[in-house]
């Protein structure tokens, strides 16, 4: 089975030791959905209503923090910056890397500005190698905001949407004293 285990409910599991094999015939099923979904961004942390996660994908202006299904979507978003929070001071200049997992952490190039949903602690290591950080989710006393003072490079944080707004090599200015990224190009 192959780890087909994590594929069946409690109950399913429970009828499988006692001999029952009837359901193992849905692993296959749940396997093929477990891989289209992870190929999925992470989604909000905050979700109110129904969630359609392809059409969640299709905003180029989602927001990565909280999702309401009942909230006017905003058309009029040409704005050449992103709002978060202040989370560690100075400003730069620089190419924006999107990671989705530390996994990728070997992707960002020395000097590029780390742009992520959020970080915990297995991102850690890869701090160093950027000149700033952008989540879109977290707040003043979050991972990613700790870390970067503690490294000396400024970071903004709880963003919302900026992993989905910017793309990897974009140009932006990262003012992390006023909570502000601004798009370059």
């Amino acid at each position: 089975m192959g780890g087909g285990i994590f594929f069946l409910y409690m109950d399913e599991i429970l009828d499988l030791i006692s001999g029952n094999k009837t359901k193992v015939k849905f692993i296959p099923a749940r396997r093929e959905n477990y891989e289209r979904y992870k190929e999925f961004p992470p989604f909000p942390s905050i979700i109110r209503g129904r969630f359609n996660p392809h059409e969640w994908m299709k905003d180029q202006n989602r927001r990565m923090d909280y999702y309401d299904s009942i909230m006017p979507v905003n058309t009029a978003s040409d704005s050449e910056m992103l709002k978060g929070f202040p989370g560690a001071a100075g400003r730069i200049e620089g190419k924006v890397r999107i990671l989705i997992n530390p996994e990728e952490g070997d992707k960002l190039e020395p000097g590029e500005i780390l742009v992520a949903t959020t970080t915990n602690v297995g991102w850690t290591p890869i701090f160093p190698k950027a000149a700033a950080v952008i989540t879109d989710v977290g707040a003043p006393l979050s991972h990613a905001a700790i870390v970067a003072r503690e490294i000396g490079i400024p970071a903004v944080v709880g963003c919302g949407n900026a992993s989905a707004r910017l793309k990897t090599g974009d140009r932006v200015m990262v003012d992390g004293g006023q909570g502000i990224v601004y798009i370059l190009e």
